[in-house]
């Protein structure tokens, strides 16, 4: 369904248009699977720009430092981020509504997200271990990052009529960041001197940013410096009056959960991650001491981290390390072997495959438990959207453990 006669839309092209930017044949649109989007009216073939949108139309740093809030960052006593600096604009443009500079594009902004940031603790609970770990370190950083820009934020009282602590609360500074990271292209600045240190990487591109991720497109991005226009161009072609999509990058849906607070379906780089803290209950029945020395080996040497089953069943960091983690104390000296791939003896390879069969059966145990709880839930509205998420992600798991079960049912001892 086409949402281009509808007011904002209509306004945003005209913002666009008085900076130069022209595009007639990609038009917002609502598609059933994806909700917002851009439709093409024309076919696009590979190797064709789908959209090239001018520097003029794109929200920097520069933007903000050339504003009426850049008397304030550059005379402000400790340089702060470029990302505090796009947020407070943002949050002071949406304040300031009908006489914003960037009302338009701040018009077409989602008003709330679905990134683990807004979510209730109750929902998070229901995550998998290291997407509830990382989620609760998301709201850390944008509550820490709300506390320590306070005096900054007081700092531009004489720009309102009301309470600054009204203008820059939480809520304001948590939509403002998810606006930042769910949407801004990689752009790479050159330091002004008047911002701290830290990567100044960040563009918002209205209209741009209209285009949905899809894992099974390829596209080329970047500013092209020639025609100082940040360009989108199609590997893959576009049908007429299809949906334009653009690729993200290789990202499971855990991690376009946590970024962006979505996910895809059939995504072919979905993973299920184990958690360190979901290894160790295997070990109930084995000596402590050598369970902890074979852990503090794999932290060592990193092999705690991307440990994952796929529709492929378990991942080779898996299995090494497991194998690490079933060696007993007279086979330990054989560690540096086990980790360059080579067996054992055929009594570790065969506690090495109970324990992943084991360890397969606890986690799918624990998503059908979690997929039962949600289904039992009542909800708000704005917990329902969030529960049909993570309930997405939870099916998602449990229908990437059920393969790798079937396919470790099937697995010989042998495993090298």
């Amino acid at each position: 369904v086409s949402l281009s006669h509808e007011a904002t839309y209509v306004q945003l092209r005209r913002w666009l248009k008085q900076r130069s930017f022209r595009n007639p044949y990609l038009l917002p649109a609502h598609f059933p699977d994806s909700g917002r989007g851009l439709m093409v009216t024309k076919s696009l073939k590979a190797g064709e720009i789908i959209l090239s949108l001018p520097k003029k139309c794109l929200l920097t740093t520069s933007t903000v430092l050339e504003s009426y809030l850049g008397e304030y960052i550059k005379r402000w006593k400790h340089p702060i981020s470029p990302l505090l600096a796009l947020c407070s604009f943002l949050i002071a443009e949406r304040h300031a509504g009908i006489g914003a500079m960037w009302k338009p594009y701040i018009d077409i902004l989602p008003k709330t997200y679905t990134c683990p940031v807004y979510l209730s603790e109750e929902v998070i609970d229901l995550l998998p271990r290291p997407l509830r770990k990382r989620a609760r370190e998301q709201k850390t950083v944008v509550q820490e990052l709300f506390i320590s820009s306070g005096p900054f934020f007081s700092s531009l009282q004489r720009l309102f009529t009301v309470k600054v602590e009204d203008v820059f609360d939480y809520d304001a500074l948590r939509w403002a960041w998810c606006s930042i990271n769910t949407r801004t292209v990689y752009m790479k600045h050159e330091p002004t001197g008047f911002l701290s240190g830290e990567p100044d990487v960040y563009a918002l591109a209205p209209f741009l940013d209209l285009l949905n991720h899809s894992p099974c497109v390829q596209v080329a991005a970047g500013f092209n410096k020639e025609n100082s226009c940040y360009e989108i161009q199609t590997a893959t072609g576009c049908a007429k009056y299809d949906q334009v999509f653009i690729c993200y990058g290789p990202h499971d849906n855990q991690r376009l959960f946590l970024e962006y607070g979505f996910i895809t379906s059939s995504n072919p780089h979905s993973v299920v991650y184990v958690d360190k803290d979901d290894l160790q209950p295997q070990f109930s029945t084995t000596d402590n001491g050598q369970m902890t020395k074979n852990l503090r080996l794999l932290a060592e040497h990193g092999f705690l981290e991307n440990l994952t089953f796929g529709l492929d069943g378990p991942s080779w960091r898996l299995l090494t390390a497991v194998k690490v983690l079933c060696l007993k104390p007279e086979e330990f000296p054989s560690w540096k072997k086990v980790l360059l791939g080579a067996s054992v003896s055929q009594a570790h390879e065969e506690r090495t495959l109970n324990f992943v069969k084991s360890l397969c059966c606890c986690l799918l145990h624990e998503s059908h438990k979690v997929i039962q709880k949600i289904s039992m839930l009542r909800s708000t509205r704005t917990e329902s959207e969030q529960l049909t998420l993570v309930k997405a992600l939870r099916r998602e798991e449990h229908q990437i453990l059920l393969k790798s079960a079937e396919i470790l049912q099937n697995l010989r001892p042998d495993l090298t």
